[in-house]
């Protein structure tokens, strides 16, 4: 449940703690103990462990031995994992990068290809076809990109590795019951180094449990068939909350000044709020004076681009923690649905450098904030600290840092 970008995946960055942008929202980064831990259990001995729990869950010896017999660790994996990196990239940068119109044109493509799987689909699981294409786009650019790594080496060295051994244990016992059902071989289970399988890229519990067959060929494929990966994700979708029928994001213009503190993913207001409030729908169309709730997201401030977001659109937070690749791909969608392009100018804002948003975070931590780590990344407590201190001082409590920002906790702390 990823997103693929050339040969590795958003994902896996977000799983490893890494930020797709460093003025992105991210996945909670692990403890530092975690991070910095040291295995002291050998491997075979946690091996004979393993197996002994796998044989109890029902695993068959014979599947025990023919996904995992005669591996070790593999210390690529164990380093992408701990691994701590970012990428300076704004919103609007990430967005034209991974939001391209050639993936906008295969998604339609495929949404007009395979039109009554995508309307089966729809109907028995409310899911709209440019949805399930945008996660498809960015997971895997349509099948193009699910990792080239035999996905039960890493599953065994991450469920072995102290950082997040618990939880990839599970996943490596559900890999093996995948084998076990008769979906994949363990030769077909090349994928991401962080264990996600298929072109919308789940994690083997998630393609054991929601996986579904949707082409009537007795197994679930969401590597090679089409119809499986529709049906699949539709499902997955739906059992994450997706409301049917209902809107999930769209591009609004701002006309003036509002409150600013309340562009939030946290606060919900009716649009007959926000239409009060002289925020209208892209073409100078007015918003429906309706009571459907909906939260002002400014991902680079009161100056950038603006988006209201709905209920719905908490699927795809849901989905990928990251802020920025949930508008990413939730606008993608919007697009292969007929909504137009972002224009490039609307993210012409001045963002604070990396070394600059770890200065800013210092001085928030300073100030008693819990910001997490230093880490230069824009992550949500970084924003929360950000707005408070913009109220404090008076600024356009945006909850975007900027260099005003910067200036006055310099001189204040």
């Amino acid at each position: 449940m990823r997103a693929g970008f050339l040969v590795f995946t958003v994902a896996s960055l977000m799983l490893a703690g890494l930020s797709a942008t460093a003025n992105a929202e991210s996945a909670p980064p692990p403890p530092p103990n975690k991070r910095n831990c040291q295995n002291t259990v050998p491997f075979n001995t946690w091996l004979a462990d393993f197996k002994r729990e796998a044989i109890a869950e029902g695993i068959r010896p014979e599947i025990i031995e023919e996904t995992i017999g005669g591996m070790t660790p593999d210390q690529g994996t164990i380093s992408r994992d701990r691994k701590q990196g970012f990428f300076s990239q704004t919103f609007i940068e990430f967005y034209f990068k991974l939001a391209t119109k050639g993936r906008e044109q295969m998604g339609r493509t495929y949404l007009q290809r395979y039109a009554d799987i995508f309307d089966r689909a729809e109907k028995e699981f409310g899911i709209p076809g440019a949805v399930i294409t945008g996660f498809w786009a960015l997971e895997s650019d349509f099948g193009a990109g699910m990792g080239k790594l035999p996905v039960l080496h890493s599953l065994v060295t991450l469920a072995w590795d102290c950082r997040r051994g618990d939880m990839f244990r599970e996943e490596l016992k559900a890999a093996m019951k995948i084998v076990q059902r008769g979906d994949l071989t363990p030769d077909q289970m090349i994928g991401s180094w962080a264990g996600e399988l298929g072109q919308t890229q789940f994690l083997p519990r998630h393609y054991l449990n929601l996986g579904i067959d949707y082409d009537g060929d007795g197994r679930v494929d969401l590597i090679r068939s089409n119809a499986d990966v529709i049906g699949s994700t539709a499902k997955f979708l739906s059992e994450m909350g997706w409301r049917r029928g209902e809107p999930w994001i769209e591009e609004v213009r701002l006309t003036k000044e509002l409150p600013w503190d309340k562009a939030d993913l946290a606060i919900q207001l009716p649009r007959s709020q926000w239409a009060a409030w002289g925020v209208q729908a892209v073409g100078s169309k007015q918003l429906p004076a309706d009571g459907l709730q909906a939260s002002l997201l400014l991902p680079m401030g009161r100056n950038g681009p603006a988006f209201l977001a709905y209920q719905n659109f908490h699927v795809y937070t849901d989905w990928n923690q990251s802020l920025t690749y949930a508008m990413t791909a939730a606008h993608l969608a919007a697009r292969m649905a007929g909504a137009p392009n972002l224009k490039r100018e609307s993210g012409s804002v001045v963002s604070l450098s990396y070394e600059q948003l770890k200065e800013l975070q210092s001085l928030l931590k300073r100030r008693g904030f819990d910001v997490g780590e230093i880490d230069g990344k824009l992550g949500a407590g970084t924003r929360k600290a950000v707005k408070e201190m913009q109220m404090k001082f008076g600024l356009p409590a945006d909850s975007y840092p900027t260099a005003e920002l910067l200036t006055a906790l310099r001189g204040r702390s």
